[in-house]
């Protein structure tokens, strides 16, 4: 007996402010197959208006997967992770922590709010593509996602 999962694109939120790192996670995405889509916004609020559907993003998509910063302008990640985690709609999106940091207090706060997974974002340009098509391999082949599809709350259908 064997098991095929259906492969569909991915639906990815990068919480991104520095422009140069969201511009390589997007070139690295898009040598992905299928290609997933990617939405950027590049601070927490933009992150929490756009997850909770406000404002400008009431036609936003529901993530499958958040790639999240810890410093950015106005809330930052560790910020988010808690108010996502914190909110039933949106605690069973994986949000994994791609920061700079390498701060024990960092991580160790980070997996303290239920965060999927913190990685520290590499400086050599070919290990950072590397892996984000790593992450995106594995979460969108490998790792069966709660989709909006299956919703809790069948009034967000």
């Amino acid at each position: 007996m064997s098991y095929t999962k259906s492969r569909r694109s991915t639906e990815i939120l990068l919480v991104e402010d520095n422009r140069a790192d969201a511009l390589l996670v997007q070139e690295a995405l898009k040598t992905c197959d299928p290609s997933p889509h990617l939405s950027m916004v590049e601070d927490g609020d933009l992150a929490l208006a756009f997850l909770r559907r406000q404002g400008h993003y009431a036609n936003a998509p529901r993530p499958d997967l958040i790639l999240l910063n810890l410093r950015m302008p106005h809330k930052d990640g560790l910020e988010v992770l808690a108010e996502i985690k914190q909110d039933l709609r949106l605690r069973c999106i994986p949000v994994l922590i791609f920061t700079s940091s390498v701060s024990p207090d960092d991580i160790k706060r980070s997996y303290a709010l239920q965060a999927n997974a913190y990685i520290v974002k590499p400086t050599e340009l070919d290990r950072f593509i590397a892996i984000i098509q790593e992450i995106e391999h594995f979460w969108g082949t490998v790792v069966s996602l709660f989709s909006e599809q299956g919703s809790l709350f069948p009034e967000d259908a």
